[in-house]
């Protein structure tokens, strides 16, 4: 009996590894492409952790029309000027997050003559917001600027000489020291390298480490972005430099904030060689294992027939007297992902376009995200909440230049998407927690979305079947999907099975497991409050 049990068990397994190796070969005559074989380590445990269709971590194989698909913010009001005596034409590398009811954004306040050359002054200012949409800049009386000190200005200078840029967040290490809540990096230059701050109410401001920097031995010339990451329970730093003459990204670790680890290169397989400004990392709230960035595409082809078609002509001109680059070079932002923090998917097309504008967008500074989005209310009508974006214009142009607010759709970055014509995708086998399954979608009046659950080996589990699935339409951004007879996921949780989805002129942007397997809710069909995380 043992060696027949045994016996058996060597056949089931010969089997999995015989169904995974012909998934992930299989072009079948329907149009599969495969993005992704299956794992022999086992099933990619998700638990209850949000998944967004932003890469292809989750998925195997896809059929018909079904793609991933770049989704693009919307670009809405401006939402700062910079026009005040200490600001002018070249204010950038922007922090904005949200603080309990209070939104903050710091910004580096510079101005640079028509010619190129630059002026002495650069400061750090801050501005703040209740809905994310309205700024002001408070009168904070802390530093002089031509005389007087009734400014926005939180950081005037570092070892007298003035800080380049200054990446501010909220400290949720559990350890986080008294007086230490706010911490800060940037650039200063006696010595050159990266500095830190700390500050209790996330204004006034102390220099770390007996004023000495905390990282040297790189340029550090963009915004640097540092935030605790508790996935891994340090801190994470990421920083410029060159690699072969092009800029790029490095990332360090370290427990307490002084102390970092060798620096390590990003890695984006895949993807062709760009010289990237800033980087703009950060683990989206709403899915924390996620590593989202916004890195600027830095192009330079030199004075083409393009380039001089270009907007503010004499501008361009009048810079380059200085440098050919600065009337030359435009810049754009790109999006990118991680799971690890290093390795990153970046997509090959720009995030942000300059746009067809005049003189806002088409500088060499301009269309620079800021860091990072966050969550705020919708202006149209009762539509639901939504991400905020800011993106730098006019940089470089003027007297003055601006921040606009940009919208993107919660989850919105990218989705997996198919035509009329319909397409599907089947993900690798998969480990869940919980009794419901939800997922942030939009269809077309005549578009649907049907949810199948396979076994490992990629049969229908019995109830879960395609067909047992009612067709789901509509657009919400957490919607239950069930199964005849209100059949939800509960009996199936700690299981490795894989999804199916076909999809008929829909985007499919996340999916989350949640709730107690325990328990059981009774059926709550979506609302209002469906659109809200």
């Amino acid at each position: 009996m043992r060696d027949s049990i045994k016996k058996l068990g060597q056949i089931l397994a010969v089997n999995w590894l015989l169904a995974g190796f012909l998934f992930a070969q299989d072009t079948s005559a329907e149009g599969g492409t495969i993005l992704g074989s299956v794992d022999p380590s086992g099933p990619i445990d998700i638990g209850q952790k949000r998944e967004l269709f932003i890469d292809k971590h989750l998925i195997a194989e896809m059929k018909g029309g079904a793609e991933l698909r770049l989704h693009h913010p919307v670009r809405r009001e401006i939402a700062m000027v910079y026009d005040q005596p200490w600001e002018g034409n070249a204010c950038g590398y922007h922090t904005v997050f949200r603080d309990g009811e209070l939104y903050r954004m710091y910004y580096k306040s510079w101005h640079i003559s028509p010619n190129g050359n630059v002026n002495n002054y650069v400061y750090i200012a801050y501005a703040e917001s209740v809905d994310g949409i309205n700024w002001v800049k408070p009168n904070l009386g802390l530093f002089e600027h031509n005389g007087s000190r009734e400014n926005n200005i939180v950081l005037a200078e570092i070892n007298g000489t003035r800080c380049h840029d200054f990446s501010v967040f909220k400290d949720t290490n559990p350890q986080v020291a008294p007086g230490e809540e706010y911490k800060a990096v940037g650039l200063g230059h006696t010595p050159n390298g990266l500095y830190a701050f700390k500050s209790s109410d996330g204004v006034h401001w102390t220099i770390l480490n007996q004023s000495r920097p905390v990282m040297t031995g790189h340029p550090f010339d963009t915004q640097n972005t540092v935030f605790w990451d508790s996935n891994i329970r340090k801190y994470r730093a990421y920083i410029r430099d060159f690699s072969k003459g092009k800029r790029s990204i490095m990332m360090a670790t370290s427990e307490d904030f002084i102390h970092w680890s060798e620096r390590e290169w990003l890695q984006y397989p895949g993807a062709p060689i760009e010289q990237l400004y800033v980087n703009q990392i950060k683990p989206y709230y709403r899915a924390n294992h996620i590593y989202i960035g916004f890195p600027v595409r830095y192009v330079d082809r030199g004075w083409i027939e393009a380039t001089r078609a270009l907007p503010s002509p004499d501008l361009r001109q009048q810079r380059a007297e200085t440098s050919s680059r600065y009337g030359s070079a435009v810049t754009d932002s790109l999006l990118m992902t991680s799971r690890d923090g290093l390795t990153f998917h970046r997509w090959d097309e720009a995030f942000i376009r300059p746009g067809l504008r005049t003189q806002h967008n088409w500088a060499y500074g301009d269309n620079y995200l800021a860091w990072h989005v966050v969550e705020t209310k919708s202006v149209d009508d009762d539509s639901p909440r939504e991400l905020s974006l800011y993106a730098t214009e006019s940089y470089f142009t003027g007297n003055s230049s601006r921040l606009r607010r940009y919208t993107l759709r919660i989850d919105g970055f990218a989705s997996v998407f198919a035509p009329l014509g319909g397409g599907e995708f089947t993900t690798k086998p998969l480990i869940f927690e919980g009794d419901r399954m939800t997922v942030n979608f939009s269809t077309s009046a005549g578009g649907s979305i049907q949810v199948e659950i396979q076994d490992r080996q990629g049969l229908p589990i019995k109830g879960y079947a395609l067909a047992d699935c009612p067709e789901i339409f509509g657009d919400a951004i957490e919607y239950p999907v069930r199964w005849h007879d209100g059949r939800e996921v509960s009996e199936l949780s700690a299981q490795p099975v894989r999804l199916r989805f076909l999809l008929r002129d829909a985007d499919l942007y996340s999916i989350r497991f949640s709730g107690n397997r325990n328990t059981v809710d009774q059926p709550v069909l979506p609302d209002s409050q469906s659109y809200v995380h």
